[in-house]
């Protein structure tokens, strides 16, 4: 030891823990463990820099089925994050601890390049932890696939000979604790409150029996999910249909069944919605698309939610949000929309991201429509509530949108009567102006946006045939549109919180 780091004295607290260490590190060296010499040390060196774990949350983020396993995946990774600041800026300086002399360990056990870093506490062993507990704490079954992984790069360090146990230990408890504060500033989607939803009257019908699901063979993961409804609910029918024959599908389905299932993304529920509404049956939505805003906003996350939904005969009502005229122009039905519906920039990034998701994905398409929308499009020119003005978009929401973290997420009441309007002003780098607004949020006012609660929104001046966007679908305009709500028009089968 240098001088710098003293020993404790023999009869100290801090003797007695390191020999207690001393001892346990010394175990571990003289003990054989099958197999271990061809794993740990590979997968210790694997988490150097984090590099593991962020390959996991790319994998997570790519291989899971529904939003929770991104929301995991993002957790974990600001998870770690935060323990490895307090690791490095606070934790190594503050306790100068040297590492463990490496005569006791197998040389096939050591790492190629030792650490020069103090030993306590472990860093990896607290990244492993945070990450692990992070994604644990928004997906349980992701958290028992990072687990293990986590305990075993976690026993690489005292098994390689670069830490003592306690460094490991202490290690992990501040990974997990930097989890666990993390979730007290940015709650998790379990901690925040259920939804206020009046409830519905609607039949219990177990095993799907009654029940007429459609699905979108084009819509995300719909023909995978629809093979989970079939085994989930076995006396349900199922009837798959190309976009072109959804309508007929879902009227027929509507006629036919006790209530309406649909699988699909936003656009196709959308649809599925109307079609509900106006023949007075409950709907049951299964989420088969790239977003499922409504779905999840609802607690529906995977088929398993609307199955227990389905048989204990829980439903809610909720809002239609509507426009008129609708799609097919002033002779035609009115237009009705679930999440959104807006004017600007966006509907060009829905148009673009629907033409390069086919061939690059869902997510990076939605990054390049993003970039290519602002950076060809102009503001578009029109009279809001009486006032003529160039806007770069025009948002307006089912109900207002809460914050989960720092962007407008969840709706916490999908029957309020309200709409949630966004107005982002024109004028130069738009790109900055639609940062601004999703920062602030709703009910702000500033020169560059607003965000105003209404009842309903008039649109006029607009020029013939300028595109509109709504629940992902895009359609075109006359000179002016009407947006206004109709109040609990939909019942919908949705899981009661517990």
């Amino acid at each position: 030891m240098s001088t710098s780091n003293p020993l404790p004295s023999a009869g100290s607290w801090q003797a007695r823990l390191h020999r207690y260490d001393l001892a346990a590190f010394q175990t571990v060296a003289e003990r054989h463990w099958p197999g271990a010499e061809r794993v740990l040390p590979r997968l210790s060196r694997s988490a150097n820099h984090g590099v593991l774990w962020f390959g996991a949350a790319a994998g997570m983020a790519a291989l899971g089925t529904s939003a929770r396993s991104r929301r995991a995946a993002l957790r974990g990774v600001a998870s770690l994050a935060l323990a490895s600041a307090a690791i490095n800026t606070v934790a190594k300086k503050a306790v100068r601890r040297e590492r463990p002399i490496l005569d006791l360990v197998p040389v096939i056990r050591r790492l190629k390049r030792q650490p020069f870093t103090t030993s306590f506490p472990s860093g990896h062993s607290a990244s492993a932890a945070a990450f692990a507990t992070g994604v644990a704490l928004e997906s349980k079954g992701w958290g028992a696939v990072v687990a293990p992984v986590a305990a075993a790069v976690a026993a690489s360090r005292v098994y390689t000979g670069v830490h003592y146990p306690s460094d490991v230990l202490a290690g992990a408890a501040l990974g997990i604790g930097a989890a666990f504060a993390l979730r007290g500033v940015v709650p998790t989607r379990g901690q925040l409150p259920a939804p206020g939803r009046p409830p519905a009257q609607a039949p219990a019908l177990p095993a799907g029996e009654g029940l007429v699901v459609v699905v979108n063979r084009a819509s995300g993961t719909a023909t995978a999910t629809a093979g989970l409804v079939r085994d989930a609910l076995p006396l349900a029918t199922v009837m798959e249909c190309a976009p072109s024959d959804l309508a007929g599908c879902l009227a027929e389905a509507a006629e036919r069944g006790t209530a309406l299932g649909i699988c699909g993304g936003d656009g196709t529920v959308n649809l599925a919605a109307s079609v509900a509404a106006t023949h007075g049956v409950p709907l049951a939505v299964f989420p088969g698309g790239t977003l499922n805003h409504f779905a999840y906003d609802l607690g529906i996350e995977a088929v398993h939610d609307t199955v227990m939904a389905l048989t204990a005969g829980d439903a809610v009502r909720v809002d239609l949000g509507r426009f008129r005229p609708g799609p097919d122009g002033p002779s035609g039905p009115d237009g009705y929309f679930l999440n959104a519906f807006s004017l600007g920039v966006y509907p060009e990034l829905v148009r673009t991201r629907e033409r390069w998701a086919p061939r690059i994905g869902g997510w990076p398409a939605g990054v390049l429509a993003a970039y290519e929308a602002l950076r060809g499009e102009r503001p578009l020119t029109a009279e809001l509530q009486g006032r003529r003005r160039p806007l770069w978009l025009l948002f307006v929401g089912n109900g207002m949108f809460r914050r989960v973290g720092p962007a407008p997420g969840r709706r916490h009441n999908l029957a309020d009567g309200l709409l949630d309007v966004r107005v982002v002003h024109g004028g130069r780098t738009p790109a900055l102006r639609l940062l601004a607004a999703a920062v602030a949020g709703p009910l702000t006012r500033s020169p560059v946006h607003a965000a105003v609660r209404r009842r309903q929104v008039r649109v006029s001046g607009l020029a013939e045939g300028t595109p509109y966007a709504y629940d992902g679908e895009v359609a075109h305009s006359g000179t002016e549109l009407q947006i206004d709500k109709v109040p609990e028009a939909l019942s919908v089968y949705c899981p009661r919180p517990v």
